[in-house]
């Protein structure tokens, strides 16, 4: 069975979520198509061994992972699973050919994405994402892409930033005070405004991708100041698109990419102390995280029932003490980092 952890920082009973999540992305289609059966049979397969924490969003297929989701949803007892969706793109529908996403969504409804973080379009995302999935509670709301990876300048991000704050904060706040929603937050690429929101908002839970892992460990100030507040963090890409799932091969890609040498590199010296200690690098990558306090789940992707398997078997796997010990010893953990 997978392990699960308990979040409740208001002390109303809070959510239980799975050290396993499922995150929804790959089965929106993402870098290719996925039929309707398997994407059925990958969400069978996650829910068979045990996973109850689903996260989606608008942006994932443009609509497809959460419509996908509405039948897997219907008819499971509402409370025994956690749910999240996100907000900040508001989509249009467009003539076919003229939508966004091309080489990245396939196959997938045509429309087009607005960027809005705003008090009245954040309410009316909340209202088609209930629509597209069937239901009429949604546990978490992440505020979507609030990083400078998505809005390219500082300028732009923060001028993003100051929209939401003004806006649709003051949404979210309203929905967690009501109790529509049992929580909020921000789901982000980038760890820095994650920071910067958590120094002046009173948020719940970040969805954090990429940047705390085995590979990667300059978010720690942020991971820090989240777990003093008792807010959860998800953690995404736990494998950094695939290099520490796969290791490192010619091809290997990192943050959505092809992998630079220096992270290459340091995956090469990842694998190499796994190995020497009887681990699989990517059961250490997945393990990795939720050694620190304020981490509640992780979420890698799975567009197969082969690729859910792995990922299950990720989540159980027993690593060493003494692996992670000869990790920061060879300054591939963070001094500051929990290794238990």
């Amino acid at each position: 069975m997978l392990a699960t952890r308990l979040w409740d920082r208001h002390g109303t009973g809070g959510l239980r979520f799975t050290e396993l999540g499922f995150g929804s992305a790959p089965i929106g289609n993402l870098f290719r198509a996925v039929s309707e059966s398997e994407a059925r049979e990958t969400l069978d397969a996650a829910w068979a061994g045990g996973v109850r924490h689903y996260d989606t969003a608008p942006l994932y297929g443009l609509g497809l992972a959460e419509t996908r989701l509405n039948p897997f949803l219907r008819g499971k007892n509402r409370s025994s699973y956690v749910l999240s969706s996100k907000v900040g793109r508001i989509l249009h529908a467009v003539p076919p050919g003229q939508g966004d996403g091309a080489g990245k969504w396939f196959e997938v409804p045509s429309r087009r994405e607005e960027y809005d973080y705003g008090h009245d379009a954040v309410l009316r995302s909340v209202e088609f994402s209930l629509e597209r999935l069937g239901l009429d509670r949604i546990d978490i709301l992440y505020a979507h892409d609030l990083d400078l990876f998505n809005h390219g300048t500082p300028q732009a991000l923060q001028a993003r930033l100051d929209q939401f704050m003004a806006g649709g904060y003051r949404a979210l706040l309203r929905l967690r005070d009501e109790g529509v929603i049992a929580g909020f937050g921000a789901g982000i690429n980038d760890w820095q405004p994650g920071l910067w929101l958590l120094e002046r908002g009173d948020f719940d839970l970040f969805l954090l991708a990429g940047r705390y892992t085995l590979l990667e460990q300059e978010s720690l100030p942020f991971m820090a100041l989240a777990a003093s507040r008792g807010v959860g963090v998800v953690i995404g890409g736990p494998y950094n698109s695939g290099i520490l799932a796969r290791g490192p091969h010619p091809g290997a890609t990192w943050n959505y990419g092809p992998a630079p040498e220096w992270v290459l590199e340091r995956a090469a010296r990842l694998q190499a102390l796994c190995t020497a200690h009887g681990t699989r690098l990517i059961d250490a990558a997945f393990r990795f995280p939720l050694l620190h306090p304020a981490v509640v789940s992780v979420i890698p992707g799975g567009q197969s029932p082969a690729e859910m398997a792995g990922n299950l078997r990720a989540a159980t796997a027993e690593i060493p003490g003494d692996l992670w010990r000869a990790l920061r010893d060879e300054g591939l953990i963070a001094p500051e980092a929990p290794i238990g």
